[in-house]
């Protein structure tokens, strides 16, 4: 099967900009967060959303190019696989008017029981949530 992208568009604001004018390396991080939160909460049903929460193992970013205020920028994210507790997701920042690539990243998660915070293995319902038909 293959895995189910999700993405999303953005304009650079300035408080993403850093002392040296190009977007800071914590703005790219959390627009990857935000890109695995909402493809969560868009495929997961509300018992999911009850049921589980996921936890950060690893972070991992390559930072390929700057971006700057005003640029507008598409953030890209994708499970790439998932065994027992573990979700690998990947992410991909571009710049569409020079298809630019911006950053690529990775996340490790981890699923949590949302009640007892106790790793469970990730179920295929949740796995079967990412792929595509």
């Amino acid at each position: 099967m293959k895995p189910q992208h999700y993405s999303f568009e953005l304009t650079v604001p300035s408080s993403a900009i850093d002392e040296r004018d190009h977007v800071n390396n914590l703005s790219y991080l959390q627009w990857c967060l935000d890109a695995a939160e909402q493809h969560w909460k868009r495929n997961a049903t509300s018992e999911m959303l009850a049921e589980y929460v996921w936890y950060v193992l690893r972070h991992e970013i390559d930072y390929k190019a700057s971006a700057f205020e005003g640029d507008i920028l598409k953030v890209e994210t994708w499970v790439e696989h998932s065994e027992g507790v573990k979700s690998k997701r990947c992410y991909r920042i571009t710049r569409p008017h020079d298809s630019k690539l911006i950053v690529e990243a990775s996340t490790n998660w981890c699923l949590l029981n949302a009640s007892s915070l106790r790793p469970i293995k990730i179920p295929s319902e949740l796995v079967n949530l990412f792929q595509e038909n």
